[in-house]
């Protein structure tokens, strides 16, 4: 158990879910057989939970079928449910797994209500070019765990064992690439990820490309990132102005009290 999961957090999580679904391998597609599920969620927490004095305020549930610390494998679910604005705050930011959940498709889906439906048809106000650097940085922190410089151990031993590298960093490391790249020239994300990428990600996932490769690959994206940078066709920065009455508006139906955008002006 952490400081995420109480019966407090678990209750809010349930209640004031808007949306939830898989953000895993299995949403992208690119699978081993032998895949935990990792799902996330939002929701809109009471606004005691806001405005009151809570000793720790709500921010995220977490809920993992294995005990904190311990290795999840197949059959096992991984989730994390956050409040709507601390999502926000993070989609804003940029954050690659965050803005996965503005493209789930319906299959996918595990919950979502009218809220929830809306946030992901605004999934364009979360959008800027600040996203290339956040999507670079994901991939680089992949990049350095893959070549042991920030991470001297992995808890994949096997995989090292069977392909001389942890696989699962080096498909970690493209697919952020590649996703990346959609994300900045066409303003979505495809999931699960397209052909001939599906393939390509899958193999690398059971070593039939090289390390060599997949390095190629995701300095092939790097670059290609930096370049939208300066020239996708997307604002420079999110408008968090437009963010927080869309939050103002969500919160007040959830909560049955219209709250006015003049707390903005």
């Amino acid at each position: 158990m952490t400081k995420h999961d109480n019966a407090d957090f678990r209750q809010i999580a349930e209640h004031g879910l808007i949306l939830r679904g898989q953000v895993g391998s299995g949403l992208h597609g690119v699978t081993t057989g032998g895949d935990d599920r990792d799902e996330m969620g939002v929701c809109i927490e009471g606004p005691e939970w806001v405005l009151g004095l809570q000793k720790m305020p709500f921010e995220q549930y977490e809920y993992r079928t294995q005990p904190d610390g311990n290795r999840s494998g197949a059959g096992d679910l991984d989730l994390v449910v956050y409040s709507l604005r601390k999502w926000a705050r993070l989609a804003a930011d940029g954050n690659p797994t965050i803005l996965l959940l503005l493209f789930i498709p319906e299959q996918e889906l595990v919950h979502r209500n009218d809220i929830g439906r809306e946030l992901q048809e605004s999934a364009s106000m979360f959008l800027s070019r600040q996203i290339a650097a956040r999507f670079v940085g994901y991939l680089t922190s992949q990049k350095e765990k893959l070549l042991g410089i920030r991470a001297r151990r992995t808890n994949r031993p096997e995989l090292i064992e069977s392909y001389g590298f942890d696989s699962k960093f080096a498909y970690h490391m493209v697919r952020l690439g590649i996703q990346g790249v959609e994300l900045l020239t066409t303003g979505r994300i495809t999931l699960p990820i397209a052909e001939p990428d599906r393939t390509w990600l899958t193999e690398l996932r059971h070593g039939r490309h090289t390390k060599a490769e997949a390095l190629d690959r995701a300095d092939a994206s790097v670059a290609e990132l930096t370049r939208l940078a300066a020239h996708a066709d997307l604002p420079e920065y999110p408008d968090r102005r437009l963010i927080n009455r869309r939050l103002l508006d969500w919160y007040g139906r959830s909560w049955g009290a219209p709250l006015s955008d003049a707390v903005l002006q």
